[in-house]
């Protein structure tokens, strides 16, 4: 194919690719290797360029998590706190659903928010099983819990870390700047979902919960004590990783090593319970949005928004949180933040010089790319995640159903930012 036909080649992959996705009649895996293949056929991304935009850290964070709670689930501690959630809610749905995502988004704040989905899903399921309920409005409120907890903090979602090293800020600014709003858009979301949402169980079944006992839930003791200890580990790796120098995904491939080490389960039946479609998905996704990288398309775009600001620092922030937003819907944040991260440098005294402070830009930044991931069931690692792992179970969760709902809570969290930005740093 013509050189010169590769940018529109890879945006018509990109949308067929998505269009397919969003009409749910192919397994979205199935979906994203097709893309990945005929970008790379056609020769508008290298093998080498597409093993390039693989980003191999998420990658193996997903495989390793995915081990360690695979092997954790056998030891019946899940099923113990749904039970032990359940009871201290006294069985009402609502009351377990804003508790789980309480837990969630404090975990996704301190940890990781893929991390945190592989481990509160699996009670989700349990408990929703326990009072004979529609998971699927708990899971909703899992992802988007995990992409506002995560934006919390330096540590809590991808692009926060990516932004991190060239702005040169630290994990207490990331804190100070973006955990206000980020609780702030968390009661407002759980506060609307919570009318949105109206989930009853019958006095029988919550009358059965209560008397449920969950130490009964524990199958085995010791692999539970030595998966918690692994686990512990691996969190407090995560803390450190900084400090470190080494990528979460060594930290999580580390920690389910150990854990097959010391359980001796056995490897086949291990890595049966990791998602792999999901992985796939990725992989696929990552091609695809790599070959829209390679041809200039995502730079173009980021340019010319950042050419109609005309150099203000007002209409550039909120031109930044808007395009990051809606962006980071529909297209993988990671690459998208590669890339405007050098555009936003050039901006500095390092360049251009048009601006001497970055850092309201920087906020702009992080706060579009991670909130933006809830407008769809796409946009972020952990919603593909609990996506996959809801399949898995029995339950799917649509493009469209979950689009009209999170959609507009995502656009109403992004209007509450921009006030947020307007009085905080630009007033």
């Amino acid at each position: 194919m013509p050189e010169q036909y590769h940018s529109l080649y890879a945006i018509i992959v990109f949308l067929l690719t998505y269009a397919l996705i969003m009409s749910e009649k192919i397994h979205r895996a199935v979906v994203a290797l097709a893309g990945a293949m005929l970008v790379l056929f056609a020769g508008v991304i290298h093998f080498e360029e597409a093993i390039h935009h693989i980003d191999w850290n998420t990658i193996g964070l997903l495989v390793g998590m995915m081990i360690i709670v695979g092997i954790t689930r056998r030891s019946g501690v899940f099923e113990y706190l749904a039970i032990w959630a359940a009871k201290r809610a006294k069985g009402e749905p609502m009351r377990i659903l804003v508790t789980l995502a309480i837990i969630t988004a404090v975990g996704s704040a301190f940890l990781d928010n893929v991390t945190t989905v592989l481990l509160v899903v699996p009670v989700t399921f349990s408990i929703t099983r326990e009072l004979n309920v529609n998971p699927i409005p708990f899971l909703i409120t899992e992802i988007m819990a995990s992409n506002i907890g995560g934006t919390a903090t330096l540590i809590g979602d991808p692009p926060n870390i990516m932004i991190s090293g060239p702005a040169g800020l630290s994990f207490m600014e990331f804190i100070y700047n973006l955990a206000p709003i980020a609780i702030l858009v968390f009661i407002v979301t759980i506060f609307i979902l919570r009318f949105v949402f109206r989930i009853e169980a019958s006095e029988e079944l919550k009358e059965k919960i209560m008397q449920f006992d969950e130490k009964q839930e524990l199958k085995d003791i010791a692999l539970m004590k030595k998966s918690l200890f692994v686990l512990a580990i691996t969190i407090i790796g995560f803390g450190f990783h900084g400090a470190l120098h080494i990528e979460n995904s060594i930290i999580a491939l580390t920690g389910a090593t150990l854990l097959l080490l010391i359980t001796r389960e056995e490897p086949e039946e291990v890595l049966l319970t990791v998602e792999w479609p999901t992985i796939f998905f990725f992989i696929g996704l990552f091609a695809i949005v790599g070959a829209l990288e390679v041809n200039g398309v995502i730079a173009a775009i980021a340019a010319k928004a950042i050419e109609l600001t005309g150099g203000d620092l007002l209409k550039t922030g909120f031109l930044v949180l808007w395009l990051a937003a809606i962006a980071s819907s529909f297209v993988d944040n990671i690459p998208f933040v590669a890339t405007m991260i050098p555009m936003i440098k050039e901006m500095g005294p390092e360049g251009l010089n048009v601006f001497t402070n970055l850092d309201p830009i920087w906020w702009s930044l992080a706060l579009g790319a991670c909130l933006g991931g809830n407008g769809t069931i796409i946009g972020a690692a952990a919603n593909v995640i609990v996506a996959g792992l809801a399949d898995k179970n029995g339950t799917r969760i649509s493009f469209l159903g979950y689009m009209k709902i999170a959609f507009p809570l995502m656009i109403l969290s992004i209007v509450m930012c921009t006030v947020y930005l307007y009085f905080f740093y630009w007033t």
